[in-house]
C-alpha cells in the first residue's frame, strides 16, 4: 500500500518515468550519450530547428537522459560514469534530488548496496536521501515491497515464456524477464543491504579550538569502521556541562566535503563542551567527545586588553591627506596650474588610439637616461604601439644614476595614480628648480601625466620593485597592470607576447642588451611576479621567517617566489585565532625568566599548538635551508601576533639578534634554496598592504 501511494504520488507529480531498467539497457543508453547527446545541444546544426521551442524539447530530452544515465550508472556501480556526469552537469540538470518511480534517489541506491565511493562522490555533490523514508520501518516495508513486487513480476512473465509458443511477442516477454530478473537481484541487493547495516561507530579525531572571543570550531573525521553503512550526516551539539545535560544547542552537517562546523554566538570566557555523532539509514550512532573537553571563547588580545593594530589607521590617513589638501587649495604655488583641466575625461577606446598615433610621443629607442615603460597585459597578449613597441616615455634625458630614495618615492606615488595632477601642484617648477631631488620627482610626475594622457587610463598598475638597467646608462622603472575585461577597443593592438619577443629586431648584442632588450626578454617573469603578488594566502594560522639583509641604500627582505607578497611561511593550522590561554603559554614559554617551560598538559588546545609549531617549525627550517640544531636559537616573536584581516594571522620566527639582518660581506652560511628571492622592504611593505 505505501509503495503504491508513493508511485501515485511520483504519477502526480510527473517529474520523470523510470529510467532504463537493465544492463542492456544502460549500455544502450551510454552508447547514445556517447555519440547523440555527449556534446552540448546548442553544437547541433541550427539549421535543423524550428525554433526555440523545438530547442528546448531537445534540452529537456537531453537532461532527461543525463538523469537516466546516473540512475543507470549508480545501479550499475559504475564509478568512473557516475564522477563523469557529476563534473559534467550540475545537480539541477541532474535532477540529482528527485526520486524516480519507486520512491528513490541516486543515493539511496548507493548506500543500500553500500558502495561507499559513489555514495560520497554524490554526497559532495549535494546529493541527499529520499524524504519519504521517514523511519526504519518505512524504508524496510518499502524494500520489502519492491522486491514482493518484482519477484511477482518475473514470476508472471517466467509463466508467459514457458506457456506461450516463440513468437515476436514471445521475445519482448524474454527481455522483459530478463530485465526485471536483473531489478528483482537489485531489490534483494539492497534489501539485504539494509537488513546488515548496523547504526555508525563515532566519529574519530574530533578537535575543538576556539575560533573567536565568541565562537569555537570543531573538526572531525569519518568513523573508522567499514563495516557500517555510508554515513550521511552528521550532528555537533553543545552544552555548558560535561554531562550535557541541559543541552545548548545542536547543528546538522549534511555537507561533507569538509567536516567542520563553527559554532557562533557564545559567550567569551564560558566554557563549552562539544561531541559530534554520525548518521547512516539505520539511525543516529553514539556521541564522540572532542578533544580538548571543552573550549572557552577568547582572543589573543584579552591577555593584556590590546587594541587591534590598524584600528582607525586608514581613516586617520583619510583625514591627514584631507588636510593637506585643505592647506594647499589656495598656495600660490598652484597658479601657475589653474588652467589645466581638472581630469582628462577621455574613453578608454579613444584614448588608447594615441598608442597608434603618428604624433604619439612614445619613444622607439632609448638614449642615456631615465624613463617609464608601462606593460598592460591580458592573457598572454601585451600591449604595443602602432610600431609594435612597449609604451614607454622620458622622464629626464640627463639623470644617468637612479638614487633608491628617488625609485622607493615613485612607488608610493604608485598608490596615488588618481591624485598625480594635485601632486604636480604640489612640487611645481619655481620650487623644484632649487633642489636636484624635487627636480627628479616634478619630472617622474610629468611623465606619469604623459603616460596616462596617451594611454587614457589613470591606473598604470604596479610598479616592478627593481628597475631595469644596461650598460649604456639608461633605467627603466616598470608598471604592469592585467586587463581582465572582455571588452574589444577600436584599432587596440594586442600582440602574442612570443610574437613580440621574436619579431623584435635588437640593436644590441648579446653581451650588452640595452634596456629594453631586457625588458623584453625578462617580460615573462616580470608578469609571472605581478600575478602572484596578488594572490592571498588561504584562512589559517601561519609561522613566518623574517630574514633581513642590507646595503649600503636599502633593507631587502627574503620572500618565497610563488608568493612574493607575504614572508617565508608554513601553515601550522587553519584556525587563525590565538586563544587567551595559547597566547599566555606562549608568553612563559618565550620569558627570559623560564626559559625551558613544561609540555603544557595533554588534551588541551595549548598541547595542540605545542605539537603543531613543533611540525611547523621543522617545516620551516627545511624549506629555508637552516639545519634544524640551529633552529635551537630562533626565538618566537612574543610581542603580538600579525593579524591580515579576519582570516590570516602570523606567527613569527626570528634568528638569533645578531643574525636577523646580514649586513653588506658579511658571510651566510646558509642560503636558501631556490624559490626565492629579496624585495627592498618598501616594496613589500607596499605589496602587504
Amino acid at each position: 500500500k505505501m509503495t503504491q501511494q508513493m508511485r501515485d504520488l511520483q504519477l502526480a507529480q510527473a517529474r520523470k518515468p523510470p529510467g532504463p531498467s537493465s544492463p542492456n539497457a544502460a549500455k544502450r543508453l551510454y552508447r547514445n550519450l556517447s555519440g547523440k547527446f555527449r556534446v552540448n545541444y546548442t553544437s547541433f546544426d541550427e539549421g535543423t530547428l524550428v525554433g526555440r521551442g523545438e530547442k528546448e524539447k531537445l534540452r529537456k530530452s537531453y537532461l532527461f537522459q543525463s538523469n537516466a544515465a546516473l540512475f543507470e550508472a549508480v545501479e550499475l556501480q559504475d564509478l568512473d560514469r557516475v564522477q563523469e556526469l557529476l563534473k559534467q552537469y550540475s545537480p539541477e540538470e541532474l535532477d540529482l534530488n528527485t526520486p524516480n518511480s519507486e520512491g528513490l534517489l541516486p543515493l539511496d541506491i548507493a548506500i543500500m548496496t553500500n558502495n561507499a565511493p559513489i555514495a560520497r562522490a554524490l554526497l559532495q555533490a549535494g546529493a541527499k536521501e529520499s524524504p519519504h523514508f521517514v523511519s526504519l520501518e518505512s524504508r524496510s516495508l518499502h524494500l520489502s515491497t519492491l522486491v514482493r513486487e518484482a519477484e511477482q513480476r518475473v514470476n508472471e512473465l517466467t509463466a508467459q515464456v514457458v506457456n506461450e509458443a516463440p513468437t515476436a511477442d514471445c521475445s519482448e516477454k524474454e527481455k522483459q524477464l530478463k530485465a526485471w530478473e536483473w531489478r528483482y537481484r537489485l531489490y534483494k541487493r539492497m534489501k539485504a543491504g539494509f537488513e546488515h547495516a548496523r547504526v555508525p561507530d563515532v566519529p574519530t579525531n574530533v578537535h575543538l579550538s576556539v575560533a573567536s572571543s565568541s565562537s569555537v570550531q570543531v573538526t572531525f573525521w569519518e568513523p573508522l569502521s567499514a563495516n557500517s553503512a555510508v554515513v550521511t550526516k552528521y550532528k555537533v551539539e553543545w552544552s555548558c556541562s560535561p554531562t550535557f545535560s541541559p543541552v545548548l544547542g545542536e547543528a546538522i552537517v549534511d555537507k561533507l566535503k569538509d567536516l567542520h562546523f563553527t559554532i557562533q554566538g557564545l559567550v567569551s570566557g564560558t566554557a563549552y563542551y562539544v561531541q559530534v555523532s554520525a548518521y547512516n539509514m539505520k539511525g543516529w550512532g553514539p556521541p564522540q567527545a572532542s578533544v580538548p573537553p571543552f573550549a572557552v571563547p577568547s582572543n589573543w588580545r584579552e591577555y593584556d586588553g590590546r587594541a587591534p593594530r590598524r584600528r582607525g589607521q586608514a581613516e586617520a590617513l583619510d583625514h591627514l591627506l584631507g588636510q593637506v589638501k585643505t592647506v594647499h587649495q589656495h598656495c600660490v604655488c598652484h597658479e601657475p596650474c589653474k588652467n589645466q583641466p581638472q581630469s582628462r575625461k577621455h574613453s578608454v577606446s579613444k584614448s588608447l588610439k594615441h598608442l597608434f598615433h603618428p604624433g604619439s610621443k612614445f619613444l622607439k629607442t632609448l638614449k642615456r637616461g631615465l624613463y617609464l615603460t608601462a606593460i598592460f597585459y591580458k592573457d598572454d597578449n601585451i600591449l604595443v604601439t602602432h610600431e609594435d613597441q612597449i609604451p614607454v616615455v622620458e622622464i629626464d634625458d640627463t639623470y644617468s644614476c637612479l638614487l633608491m630614495q628617488d625609485f622607493l618615492w615613485f612607488t608610493k606615488v604608485s598608490c596615488m595614480w588618481d591624485e598625480i595632477l594635485w601632486l604636480r601642484q604640489c612640487v611645481t617648477v619655481s620650487q623644484s628648480s632649487c633642489s636636484c631631488i624635487l627636480q627628479t620627482r616634478f619630472k617622474m610626475l610629468l611623465a606619469i601625466s604623459q603616460m596616462q594622457g596617451l594611454l587614457g587610463i589613470q591606473d598604470l598598475g604596479q610598479v616592478f620593485f627593481e628597475p631595469v638597467k644596461d650598460k649604456q646608462g639608461n633605467i627603466l622603472i616598470v608598471t604592469l597592470k592585467e586587463v581582465k575585461t572582455n571588452q574589444t577597443f577600436e584599432s587596440v593592438r594586442w600582440v602574442p607576447i612570443c610574437k613580440l619577443q621574436s619579431s623584435r629586431k635588437s640593436v644590441s648584442s648579446p653581451e650588452e642588451p640595452t634596456a629594453l632588450d631586457t625588458l623584453l626578454i625578462s617580460v615573462q617573469d616580470k608578469l609571472t611576479y605581478h600575478q602572484r603578488s596578488s594572490h592571498a594566502l588561504p584562512p589559517g594560522l601561519y609561522l613566518g621567517y623574517l630574514k633581513l639583509c642590507s646595503a649600503v641604500d636599502q633593507i631587502r627582505v627574503l620572500v618565497p617566489e610563488q608568493l612574493p607578497n607575504v614572508l617565508c611561511h608554513v601553515k601550522i593550522r587553519s584556525n587563525p585565532n590565538i586563544s587567551r590561554e595559547e597566547w599566555e603559554w606562549l608568553q612563559k614559554m618565550v620569558s627570559v625568566e623560564e626559559p625551558a617551560p613544561a609540555e603544557p598538559k595533554a588534551e588541551t588546545s595549548q598541547s595542540h599548538l605545542f605539537l603543531e609549531l613543533q611540525v611547523a617549525i621543522k617545516e620551516l627550517m627545511t624549506l629555508v635551508n637552516i639545519p634544524l640544531q640551529e633552529a635551537k636559537d630562533f626565538r618566537l616573536y612574543s610581542q603580538e601576533v600579525l593579524d591580515f584581516g579576519e582570516q590570516v594571522s602570523f606567527l613569527l620566527l626570528l634568528p638569533p639578534s645578531d643574525d636577523v639582518c646580514t649586513a653588506p660581506g658579511q658571510n651566510n652560511p646558509y642560503t636558501p634554496r631556490s624559490g626565492f628571492l629579496t624585495l627592498p622592504l618598501q616594496i613589500f611593505e607596499l605589496g602587504e598592504e
